[in-house]
């Protein structure tokens, strides 16, 4: 004999579940950086040098004479030989005098104006060494430098930051099922 059976058909629920991660962007931009260098000041003073050339004694040796130099030098010469000229005679008028001493100064009188004294030879060297003289003073050159310092400007860029929030949805994929049949009803 068949006894009724009751049968039972369950189906599970499931659960879905979908989700979305967060996302975190992050960038940092560079900061911003500028550098200017201003030039240097600077400052020159200079003197000149200075060269003295004096060549008056080479022209003097090669008797290249300026209108008043040479009329000095030949007012003084002619002074000069005008004054031995009166010394000789008065040297020669004293040794007349005294002729009574026997000296015979007729003799060396005659001797002495009638011949010139000779020329004597020899090498010269015109101008004379050393003749040109020279002095330098050398020039000064006074440099000042005033450094300026760099000039160097700095801003920083903060973080920037981009946050989504992640999400979590459940939901039911499959309801529950429970099904209740009686098999075997008959007797």
């Amino acid at each position: 004999m068949d006894f009724p059976q009751i049968s039972m058909h369950s189906q599970q629920a499931k659960i879905q579940i979908q989700s979305e991660p967060a996302q975190l962007h992050m960038s940092q931009p560079s900061g911003d950086l500028t550098i200017r260098q201003p030039a240097a000041d600077i400052t020159m003073r200079t003197s000149p040098g200075r060269l003295n050339i004096d060549q008056s004694q080479a022209w003097e040796d090669m008797n290249l004479l300026s209108a008043k130099q040479s009329i000095a030098k030949n007012a003084q010469d002619g002074k000069q030989a005008a004054l031995q000229g009166t010394a000789r005679r008065a040297r020669q008028g004293d040794a007349l005098m005294r002729i009574e001493n026997d000296t015979n100064p007729i003799k060396s009188q005659a001797m002495e104006n009638g011949f010139s004294h000779p020329k004597q030879l020899g090498l010269t060297f015109i101008p004379s060494p050393f003749a040109v003289e020279t002095s330098y003073e050398p020039g000064e050159l006074d440099i000042q430098v005033q450094v300026n310092e760099p000039v160097i400007e700095g801003n920083i860029n903060k973080p920037m930051m981009q946050y989504t929030p992640g999400s979590v949805e459940t939901s039911l994929a499959q309801h529950p099922n429970l099904t209740i049949e009686v098999v075997n009803t008959k007797i």
